[in-house]
């Protein structure tokens, strides 16, 4: 049975989250932290299984608490908790520093447990943004072009960001764009970013 730390600065959110990840097979216990150093405090006391950690919650950014998180257990599996609004670059960071990746705090019940679910079965991570086991899966058949335009999403950039340096228009890089997130099975960037540093497929 598992045991899930949900942070979140948010009386409201840490609410919905714990009725939703109740529902979860196999959570036995959903405990709640208001702060990144109360979280950090039941880190160290007691591992949870999984910590779902606010973005916002610190001038740290997400990156920063998952490297603390991370720090206190290094064992441990983070989601980042993000808003709408959220750039994709804090996404990014905090998977590179080894969040297992992220939920948006609008997600519905359903979507939480799927992610749940999904961060409490895989297999654990020995660093950032890699799995321990590994996804064996043969790698996506990416062109050149689609991996320079994922390389410049990895780096925070925007379409248009990547198109200067590609000598591209920022439709063209939308159109690799769409063509890598159906390869990679990624609903957006932020996803396609996760997956990429997760299964190595840029440096």
């Amino acid at each position: 049975m598992s045991t899930v730390l949900v942070c979140d600065g948010s009386p409201l959110i840490r609410e919905q989250l714990r009725r939703a990840v109740n529902g979860v097979q196999g959570v036995e216990k959903v405990v709640m932290a208001a702060t990144e150093d109360e979280a950090i405090e039941h880190v160290r006391a007691q591992p949870p299984d999984l910590v779902l950690v606010d973005a916002a919650l610190t001038q740290r950014g997400g990156a920063g608490a998952v490297r603390r998180i991370r720090a206190a257990d290094p064992s441990a599996r983070v989601l980042l908790l993000t808003r709408p609004e959220d750039p994709d670059a804090a996404v990014v960071a905090a998977v590179a520093a080894g969040a297992r990746g992220y939920l948006r705090k609008d997600a519905s019940r359903a979507e939480v447990r799927v992610a749940v679910g999904q961060a409490l079965t895989e297999p654990h991570s020995n660093g950032a943004g890699t799995d321990g086991d590994g996804d064996h899966s043969p790698p996506p058949a990416l062109t050149e072009r689609e991996l320079e335009v994922l390389a410049g999403m990895c780096e925070g950039q925007s379409n248009a960001e990547i198109g200067r340096g590609l000598y591209l228009s920022e439709d063209t890089v939308k159109t690799h764009a769409r063509r890598l997130f159906r390869k990679l099975g990624a609903a957006d960037r932020a996803h396609a970013v996760a997956i990429a540093l997760r299964r190595g497929l840029v440096r």
